[in-house]
């Protein structure tokens, strides 16, 4: 199998394989607290404690002056929570109950963590020996071989909500995007600067690859506002722990809701969008939204949430805003409750800049197979829509998980499916795009009309041209029988061989 492309190094490996241990009767979508709590308190142990030293070292005597760390977005630490007092209990039986105080303790000290910190360590269920070999290894990281605290804690925190997903199958897709479905969103909308928006944000994914895109790209992280919320308390929770080991600075509501009826933003009008919303939601509350504002191209149906999410996107774009939305492919074509005519709307407003249909086996929580919508409401190819079908672009990371490949290289040949996709939208964006057979082509609206304003990539990009034949029949049939000779003749040998075995161990065929 193909190497991973995902965080996948040993350190990541090495904090999975042993807070595993501790799982015992605990079921992973409760477990997953424990295991990024754990992470997340010595996270901000590790911040604190750097601030610490240099104010020690400063000698004016501020070193248990709150305001020294929020000033520079540090959580306060109290006395009991620091990661020394919990490394001095790791190996007595109070140990889940000492994490537990320092749950609330750093609660009650830090406003933005008020009931959101996981306080589950005390548990019967949860070992007790194994819980302290966890913190004995966070607390024997040798940071310097890693890189700095803040990237290797965030990135066992990425690995583990990974694994956890994998894990839990199909209930993880309520907080877990795979990372190279949320990096080509990010790289094809480029989110530099502006208002970023996730109406269904899980774990924060689509915003920590947006900070990382703009980091990587020499861009400040403060060009950016995070908006978002999610109705999962559980997974708003980790969303919160998530943003902020990533030092990201993020209003994702009060609390928990239902972003249909309990909107956070209502006046948010968003640079950027980005959603991988619940496929194919059913009795999602259409009937008590009967006339709602965000209902401009037309009521969806109670039956399916897909053009509902698409219209509460759109409702929310700044007059420049684009998006990018994962979908299942009945979006594409469906005409039931009313879905078709939806579709046209969107179509002839001139909304729909991109259709790209992705490979399948993506995704850890389904095999339905989808597609990236992406809007944009000023479009630089006015009346026209990019189609990119990318079903057959992904390596088979293990025999049911398929992966985008994500490489950045200054060689066109050498570049990940990623990237492919994003320089196919950006030539298409910059009018030089040139149509490729059975992977890319540029439509008119007239044409997307003529198929009755059906989405399906491979309508428009047609079928790949193969490559001829020009071996001539005879030649081809005598080379093909004379190496089906050859390998009846291998067969002959291994079977005497397998023969001659057999009688030597008694036994005769």
């Amino acid at each position: 199998m193909a190497k991973m492309n995902t965080a996948d190094i040993g350190f990541e490996r090495e904090i999975w394989k042993a807070a595993d241990k501790m799982r015992g009767n605990i079921d992973a979508s409760e477990y997953k607290s424990v295991v990024l709590g754990l992470i997340f308190l010595k996270y901000i142990s590790d911040m604190f404690e750097t601030k610490y030293r240099q104010l020690v070292a400063e000698g004016e005597g501020f070193e248990e002056d709150k305001d020294e760390y929020t000033a520079e977005n540090i959580f306060y630490v109290p006395t009991e929570a620091r990661w020394e007092r919990i490394a001095a209990e790791a190996h007595t039986p109070e140990i889940g109950l000492v994490i537990d105080n320092a749950m609330r303790a750093i609660e009650k000290e830090n406003k933005r963590l008020k009931d959101i910190l996981p306080k589950n360590f005390s548990r019967p269920e949860l070992d007790k020996r194994r819980l302290g070999e966890v913190v004995d290894l966070f607390t024997n990281i040798e940071m310097h071989k890693h890189g700095d605290s803040k990237d290797i804690l965030g990135r066992a925190y990425e690995y583990c909500l990974s694994r956890f997903a994998e894990a839990e199958g199909k209930l993880a897709g309520e907080f877990y995007t795979p990372a190279c479905i949320v990096k080509t969103l990010v790289n094809v909308l480029q989110p530099y600067k502006g208002r970023v928006y996730d109406p269904c944000c899980g774990s924060g994914g689509m915003f920590v690859q947006s900070a990382r895109f703009i980091l990587n790209h020499s861009s400040n992280i403060n060009n950016i506002s995070v908006y978002g919320q999610d109705s999962n308390p559980t997974t708003w929770k980790m969303a919160q722990m998530n943003l902020a080991i990533r030092g990201i600075e993020a209003d994702l509501g009060p609390y928990n809701a239902d972003t249909f009826f309990n909107d956070c933003h209502p006046t948010l009008k968003a640079d950027f969008v980005m959603a991988n919303p619940p496929f194919n939601l059913s009795d999602w509350g259409a009937d008590k939204l009967a006339g709602d504002v965000r209902w401009k191209y037309g009521t969806p149906p109670n039956g399916n949430a897909n053009f509902a999410w698409i219209q509460h996107i759109i409702h929310h774009l700044a007059p420049t805003g684009r998006a990018g939305v994962v979908l299942a492919n009945g979006s594409l074509s469906s005409q039931s409750g009313g879905e078709g005519e939806i579709r046209r709307k969107l179509v002839e407003a001139d909304l729909v800049d991109c259709i790209v249909a992705m490979p399948p086996q993506l995704f850890y929580t389904t095999q339905i197979p989808v597609s990236i919508w992406f809007f944009n409401k000023d479009k630089k190819q006015k009346g026209k829509t990019l189609f990119i079908d990318a079903r057959n672009l992904g390596t088979m990371v293990t025999r049911k998980w398929r992966e985008l490949t994500d490489r950045d290289s200054s060689d066109p040949a050498q570049r990940g499916d990623i990237q492919r996709i994003a320089d196919t939208y950006n030539a298409y964006v910059g009018g030089t795009l040139i149509k490729e057979k059975g992977f890319c082509a540029v439509v008119s609206t007239e044409e997307i009309a003529k198929q009755d304003f059906i989405l399906t990539p491979g309508r428009y990009v047609g079928i790949a041209e193969q490559e001829q034949d020009t071996e001539p029949f005879d030649e081809k049939m005598n080379r093909l029988t004379s190496e089906l000779s050859g390998l009846f003749e291998q067969s002959h040998v291994l079977e005497s061989e397998i023969r001659e075995q057999l009688k030597n161990i008694g036994y005769k065929m």
